[in-house]
Parts: C-alpha cells; structure tokens; sequence
C-alpha cells in the first residue's frame, strides 16, 4: 500500500512512520508539510536517516488522491480545509485531529474555536473507536480517530454505562498526560523549566475533548452523561491515566463489574483488563496499543474508580490510526502494533 502523511513532521506524524516503517503491508510513505515543504524529513529528524530519504512534499489534492491511505496528523482546523476535497477520489482518510468528531458544528466552534469542516463530511465521518465502532469502521472511507483523553476514559467507561453499573449523571474525571501531548510547538506550559518538577491543571472545565467524551457515550450507549473532566500535565514525556469516579447504581457489584469488562474485552486484541493491581502506571503501555483498564469499588462511598491508562501517541493517536487502517483496509488488526511495552 502507499500511504500519505500530513503533518508528517509532528509527534503524530513521527509515530506514523515509526509504526508504519514496519507494517507488513505499507511498501510506499510519502510525508507533506504545509509549512516546511521540500526539506528533507531526515535532516529535521536523524532518527530517521536512512529510513525516509525524502523531501516533504506540498500538499496537493491530484498526489494525495493516487495514494491508498492519507493520515492527517495536523493542528484543529487544517483537517478539514483539506480532507473534503479527497471524499470519493479513492484513498482511504484517517484524521489524527478533532475536525470530523463533532457532529454538531455550533459545538465544536465553541469548544475549538476553529470554523467547523463541511458538515457533509462530518456526517460521512467514522468515531474511529475499535473495540465499540469496528463495524462501521470497516466500510467507511473517513475515521474521525478519538483524542487521547477521550480514548483512555471512554474505554474504561463504555461497558460499565451500557450495562446500567455507574451512574452516567455524576461522572467525575481527572486525566493526567506526558507533555508530548501538546504536540512539539513550544509553549510555556511545556518549556522544560516550567515542566520539570512541576504539576500543573490546565484547561479547567474546558477542555476541548469533554463534549467529544459525552457525545460519544450518549451515542454508544444511548444514555446521556454528565462530566466533570480536567487534565493535567507532569513531567514526562509519554502516557496517559485517566480516572475516573462514579457512582453506583443500587446493587452493583464488583462481580457484575468484572463480568461487563470480561465482556467487552475479553476477546479484543489491545485491550487489558487487570483486577485487584496494587500498582497500576502509565509505564505498563509505555510504546505499545494497549490499553489497561482497572475498576475497583469503594464500599465507604459507593463509587466505583476506574483507572485506564494508554501511550498518547499509540492507543491515544498513531496506533490506534493504524488499527483503524487496518479495520478499513480488510488487514489483520493486529498488523505494525504487536510491539511489547518499553518497561526501561
């Protein structure tokens, strides 16, 4: 297959050609740039000399549309100037960014403050979610691929909501991400003098990715939540923990709990259930697709805590774009992702 990155330069895009390099079945990468055409990638990047020797290339609708796959790993707002005009001319399209998650455009222009893409494109869009999406997946020719945080709560929460186990009106979720997360322009919250040694909240209440959780648990589900969300950044480079609380609804047990998630994942390839784990880290996904999920109950409370931890650039963007390909592509969904955690 020939595949089409855009953006290519970014932590995204990086993690694309890392993965991809090793794919059984991509035999052509062509990176673009909308802001450093024609420099040579591996002159920006010497990890990847002699790996992708080539310039990147301008964006351009007649090359992208000769190619199989076209990955867009670029800010809000550049996905959707660009995408709409590749609908129907052949190349399967995976966005890595929140332009086609939205569907309601009031929505995503207020929490992105970004003009909203097309909204025929939007509807044609597919929330790349494997493990609750794979059959729409399969057929379709856009994935809208989740954000990070959204991947690592939604994972953790779906089977629980679904089943009537928690209490989808009080959701509470703190989310913690390595600083990679913010991509590689520079900002202040990211300068190292600020990152070391430092924990900060950001985004109180505002970040972009809660009405992305809440539609996407209202569409799965059919039920409609409430969520408190809030994210921090700590001082390292990769991974995400989300946790998560909720209420229990009367009844519950940690049995039926157990039993839902055993549901769900049992039989999904990058997803990791673990009981009763003393110590439960992002270190665990460090490099990989998994996911690990773990849910305990407060007896004292009667709230459930639900712990999901993920790779931000694996499970939370490039992987799981991979394993979306895949899905679209008719492959094997396990193809360039079984890589073993870095532990080290």
């Amino acid at each position: 297959m020939k595949i089409g990155i855009i953006g290519a330069t970014g932590y995204g895009g990086l993690e694309l050609i890392r993965i991809l390099t090793n794919h059984p079945n991509v035999h052509e990468i062509h990176v673009f740039s909308s802001s450093e055409e024609n420099i040579h990638i591996s002159h920006k990047y010497t990890h990847l000399m002699n790996i992708i020797e080539q310039p990147l290339q301008a964006i351009s609708i007649d090359t992208l549309a000769k190619l199989d796959v076209v990955f867009t790993g670029t800010p809000a707002g550049v996905a959707s100037t660009i995408l709409p005009d590749l609908l129907g001319k052949g190349p399967k399209l995976i966005d890595l960014s929140g332009d086609f998650r939205i569907q309601d455009p009031t929505i995503y222009e207020t929490w992105y403050q970004k003009p909203a893409a097309p909204q025929q494109a939007v509807q044609q869009a597919v929330y790349g979610l494997p493990e609750w999406n794979r059959q729409q997946i399969q057929t379709a020719e856009l994935i809208a691929n989740p954000g990070c945080y959204p991947t690592a709560t939604l994972l953790s929460l779906l089977p629980l909501i679904k089943e009537g186990l928690i209490d989808p009106a009080h959701l509470y979720t703190d989310a913690k991400s390595g600083a990679s997360g913010a991509g590689n322009k520079p900002s202040q919250l990211t300068h190292y003098s600020e990152l070391n040694e430092n924990f900060s909240i950001y985004k109180i209440n505002s970040h972009q990715h809660i009405p992305e959780i809440e539609q996407t648990v209202t569409t799965l589900t059919g039920k409609t939540p409430t969520l408190s969300f809030n994210t921090h950044l700590i001082p390292m480079t990769r991974g995400i923990m989300a946790t998560s609380y909720a209420p229990l609804t009367a009844g519950t047990t940690n049995e039926q709990i157990q039993e839902a998630l055993k549901t769900a994942y049992d039989k999904e390839p990058f997803v990791r259930v673990l009981a009763d784990k003393p110590v439960f880290s992002t270190k665990q996904v460090y490099g990989s697709n998994f996911c690990d999920i773990q849910v305990t109950i407060d007896p004292r409370t009667n709230r459930a805590t639900i712990v999901g931890v993920i790779d931000n650039l694996m499970k939370g963007a490039a992987g799981q774009a991979v394993q979306n390909m895949n899905l679209m592509c008719g492959l094997d969904e396990k193809a360039g992702l079984t890589l073993v955690p870095l532990m080290i």
